[in-house]
């Protein structure tokens, strides 16, 4: 079964990169360009940064290419997601995945989250759904409480919305590369676009 798994990622893997080979991607029409750049987290690295949130349809229907495109992350691109907050609800969301993130558990935590809430129908937004939300992965509700409106989350909060307003963004899903570029639209087109500009950017080094 294994072998099968991994066959088909190899063969979805090649037919990305054929793909955003042979695309001619153009700025205004599949991507943006920013009037006011921002810089990599990660000096020297090229930066991929997606904003989404949780309740969003469209999220979660790019999670999984996304999730093919990352499994072959080239050496020299730092991806990093941003859970947005751009109003009370998706920062509330927002705050749920800061505490993942600190508690050391989000890769555990974040495909079901999408899941609960896009396939069994779950309303998990605010601190009291998620907080019984993340008692399935072993933290009380005590403990997520604690750090739910802690200083260090706040201002992982106040930083989201910073990049969200730099980046001009409206909505999501949205996927910043190299704080240059703005890249929406289809889900399966969205990882070729992100390649395209990841290789414009490596080549302009």
């Amino acid at each position: 079964m294994k072998k099968y798994i991994l066959s088909g990622i190899t063969i979805a893997l090649t037919a990305l990169s054929m793909q955003t080979m042979a695309a001619n991607f153009v700025a205004g029409k599949d991507y943006t360009v920013l009037t006011n750049p921002g810089k990599s987290e990660v000096p020297g690295k090229i930066e991929v940064r997606e904003f989404f949130f949780y309740g969003c349809g469209h999220c979660y229907s790019l999670e999984k290419p996304m999730q093919v495109w990352l499994k072959a992350l080239p050496k020299d691109v730092h991806f990093v997601r941003t859970p947005a907050a751009m109003n009370k609800t998706w920062e509330q969301s927002a705050r749920g995945y800061y505490v993942a993130e600190a508690l050391g558990i989000r890769k555990r935590t974040h495909i079901p989250m999408f899941n609960a809430i896009h396939q069994q129908g779950q309303q998990i937004y605010d601190q009291q759904s998620q907080a019984k939300f993340f008692t399935k992965f072993g933290v009380p509700e005590a403990k997520f409480n604690s750090l739910f409106n802690s200083f260090a989350v706040t201002a992982k909060i106040a930083e989201s919305n910073k990049l969200a307003q730099q980046y001009q963004l409206t909505g999501v899903p949205a996927v910043v590369v190299n704080g240059k570029y703005v890249v929406q639209g289809d889900a399966e087109k969205v990882p070729q676009v992100i390649s395209y500009l990841v290789e414009q950017e490596r080549k302009a080094k």
